[in-house]
């Protein structure tokens, strides 16, 4: 038996594959059907995990686009700043981030064009937001 903790195995299951049933987690993890519906429900409950979604390859959205944006914010707008950019559509997902830039928020749009106005006009539009910096996703290598 694995040294890593039951909810540790069940959650590498999970982040392999968010569609695998509890009978398939159970299996890959080493415990019980039930015993994996009790970790997820309490972890879950506690937050851990907090969705579930798919990966997609950028290239092959034909009607898409998807950009990677360092988002710099000034300290005492923060609050508000992350609010308003939480609330937008396009941002797809939005972390807070220890490296270049304050946050990190991954935007979609429908393509290069849009997600340009999407950065210029929505994100940059914020108050407290004093720089967006976009890389545009290319192709999904794994």
């Amino acid at each position: 038996m694995s040294t890593e903790s039951t909810a540790d195995r069940i959650l590498s299951v999970l982040e392999e594959d968010a569609q695998a049933s509890y009978a398939e987690i159970a299996d890959r993890a080493g415990v019980s059907k039930p015993t994996v519906r009790k970790y997820i429900s309490q972890l879950e409950e506690d937050g851990v995990i907090v969705g579930y979604s798919a990966d997609v390859d950028p290239k092959k959205l034909s009607s898409q686009s998807i950009a990677l944006v360092g988002i710099d914010v000034a300290s005492e707008r923060y609050v508000e700043a992350t609010r308003a950019l939480k609330d937008l559509g396009a941002i797809e997902s939005l972390y807070t981030s220890s490296g270049d830039h304050m946050l990190m928020a991954e935007v979609r749009a429908a393509d290069g064009d849009e997600l340009g106005d999407v950065i210029h006009d929505e994100v940059l539009s914020i108050d407290g937001v004093t720089a967006a910096h976009p890389s545009f996703l290319q192709e999904r290598l794994k």
